[in-house]
């Protein structure tokens, strides 16, 4: 089995041309602008990685997790754009990146191998009022037996890391939502596990990820990897 990690809200970098779109500027800032602390983590679990790709550009210039039919593709910065511009921007910015994991994947298994694809994402701790009661959350397809056996076994092993971890399934979003592993799992029915690990943006200080999780995760993810899941 390959693991190929990947990152798609790391940074909120808005290309320079782009800039005056946004108004306001304190919202790159927030969890809309990027995932705080993902980032580091998804650096910290690079070694274990046969391949790996990030982006930093801000989710609020083009949202790389979302299929371009989606409604959201654009945030309200960027969604009255000309149509030559955003064409532009999705040449440029959504394209690539999606494309090189994609070809990625499709070489291993053509190679034979199964694909491991973990996308490493953050929550904000609270939301519209609600308080998100998850750690760290494991998003997967609740139809595919062979996600949920690694998301299930993947808790077990964080758990031994640390047993007060409050980890949950497919919170707090649905892993069948529109996504890039949603996306994945079509064009590879087979061969192909698209995990999404999400963490409580509570472990985050300074865009850096608790190096308690941050060990966590890493040793559990390697645990599964030496198991040769």
């Amino acid at each position: 089995m390959k693991l190929v990690l990947t990152c798609e809200h790391g940074g909120n970098v808005i290309p320079e041309n782009y800039r005056e779109n946004f108004t306001n500027k304190q919202v790159l800032e927030t969890h809309r602008g990027f995932d705080l602390g993902a980032l580091d983590l998804f650096q910290y679990l690079k070694p274990l990685a046969n391949a790996s790709y990030f982006s930093i550009t801000s989710r609020l210039l083009i949202e790389l997790n979302r299929s371009l039919h989606h409604k959201n593709l654009f945030s309200e910065f960027t969604k009255n754009l000309s149509a030559t511009e955003k064409a532009k921007i999705i040449d440029t910015h959504y394209l690539p990146y999606r494309s090189s994991v994609e070809k990625k994947i499709k070489n291993y298994r053509d190679q034979g191998e199964t694909v491991l694809h973990l996308s490493i994402h953050s929550f904000t701790p609270q939301l519209n009022n609600t308080i998100r009661n998850c750690d760290i959350g494991l998003l997967y397809n609740a139809t595919n037996k062979q996600e949920q056996a690694y998301c299930k076994q993947l808790k077990v092993e964080l758990l031994k890391q640390d047993a007060s971890l409050n980890v949950r399934f497919n919170y707090p979003y649905l892993g069948k939502a529109d996504g890039f592993t949603t996306y994945l799992r079509q064009q590879f029915p087979e061969q192909y596990l698209g995990i999404e690990i999400e963490v409580n943006q509570k472990f985050a200080l300074k865009n850096s990820t608790d190096l308690i999780i941050k060990e966590a995760l890493y040793k559990a993810i390697k645990r599964l990897i030496t198991l040769n899941y």
